[in-house]
């Protein structure tokens, strides 16, 4: 008889950790993946890009800060499954409202601790993520074959489209605030930002630059963001594989044709990559945490910023190139940040365009505030181009003859 707390983890190659149920039993099944951040379990358990992916924590000691209501990046949490080592016995700051443990439960998510998992880390830098089950209490006692069975039968990150999953059901707008927090009347710019899987602290962190920021969803068409009026345009970052997003890049490059400002993070940056013309490529491993480092190309300056991705671009990182889509009509390309690691591309920047993306977090919550000036950076290219539009249409208005009535 298979002990209520028991719990089981099988990897899709075969093998298996035990460890004791936490949060709530039962059985889920996902891709595995590891997060190297020392803080900020809670962003990450309601970050939308984690959708259908088990999460591993390498730090040993999670849960002892608690869960409250307003640290969390979405409306509930998203990842499929959580592994820890040591899980807090009690929560011990000021801003908790409930525990860890009951939350995961709470909110159905099956989890796993009391494993080792410096050695599941390793194995899966080693062999690379792939699918895996968490199986507890009565489903931890089905025999090994089957929960092998159940695991091999999971659908692969390769090929799936799941922003729709995420998304909002339908448009809202978060309005510009001022310095001391409250809501501005006029705001500096507008923004269309496509939710592919936007995280709460994205346009959180526009507002507080005195951008008004319309949030739409994944299946928005070019009308509906002309409809609002914007200033720029922005892709979040999300789940899913960049090449199955087939709408979401036909959409930018109807963006890039309007010369719109353009802004994207994560898997906005894998999505202008493609629509650049690029591919994209699966990571061993992926990047995932709040510690690593980038180097800004144009600055030299090293950032150390928060990541969480499994996919990456494929361009030359060796000086500028001719975005490969329609015969090179996008004009030139530089990969702008690059990740030190491991050169993963980090960063794009269209040279005859108003458009740049990167792959990493500026808006970071928890984690580091390093890559925050990108924000400016975004409202400094719509100020221009919208300073260049009128210069033109100025110089368009004077030298166009006027008729002769008399």
């Amino acid at each position: 008889m298979t002990d209520t707390d028991d719990a089981l983890l099988v990897l899709e190659d075969g093998r298996t950790f035990a460890g004791r149920a936490y949060g709530a039993r039962g059985r889920t099944v996902g891709e595995i993946v590891f997060n190297t951040g020392m803080t900020g379990y809670q962003e990450t358990l309601t970050d939308p890009s984690y959708h259908r992916q088990i999460v591993v924590m390498t730090v040993p000691h999670v849960g002892n800060t608690g869960v409250n209501d307003e640290d969390a990046e979405s409306h509930r949490i998203w990842v499929a499954g959580f592994v820890v080592r040591d899980p807090a016995r009690r929560s011990s700051s000021w801003r908790a409202e409930r525990t860890l443990d009951a939350e995961l439960v709470a909110q159905g998510v099956v989890g796993i601790c009391d494993l080792d998992t410096r050695a599941l880390t390793r194995h899966l830098r080693e062999r690379g993520v792939m699918r895996a089950g968490i199986f507890s209490g009565a489903e931890a006692a089905h025999p090994l074959e089957e929960l092998r069975a159940v695991v091999a039968q999971t659908p692969s990150m390769v090929g799936a489209d799941l922003a729709g999953e995420v998304t909002t059901d339908a448009a809202y707008v978060v309005d510009p605030l001022g310095l001391d927090g409250s809501p501005l009347t006029e705001a500096v710019a507008t923004v269309a930002a496509l939710d592919l899987g936007i995280k709460s602290m994205t346009p959180q962190r526009l507002a507080e630059r005195g951008v008004r920021v319309h949030v739409l969803p994944a299946t928005a068409s070019i009308s509906d963001i002309e409809a609002v009026g914007p200033d720029g345009v922005f892709f979040s970052n999300g789940p899913g594989d960049p090449s199955a997003a087939t709408h979401e890049v036909a959409l930018l490059r109807e963006v890039l044709d309007r010369r719109i400002p353009f802004f994207g993070i994560c898997y906005g940056n894998q999505l202008f990559g493609r629509a650049l013309g690029y591919g994209t490529y699966k990571l061993a491993y992926g990047h995932r945490g709040v510690n690593q480092p980038v180097l800004d190309r144009a600055t030299g300056k090293v950032e150390i910023t928060a990541h969480n991705h499994g996919f990456a671009v494929d361009a030359p990182i060796a000086g500028e190139s001719v975005a490969p889509h329609d015969g090179g009509r996008y004009g030139r390309v530089a990969v702008s940040h690059v990740c030190l690691n491991d050169d993963v591309v980090e960063g794009l920047e269209a040279l005859d365009l108003p458009a740049f993306s990167v792959q990493y977090h500026p808006e970071a919550a928890a984690g580091p505030h390093d890559a925050a000036y990108l924000f400016d950076r975004f409202l400094d290219l719509m100020s221009a181009e919208r300073a260049t539009s009128s210069a033109t249409t100025s110089s368009a208005t004077k030298a166009s003859p006027t008729k002769d009535h008399a």
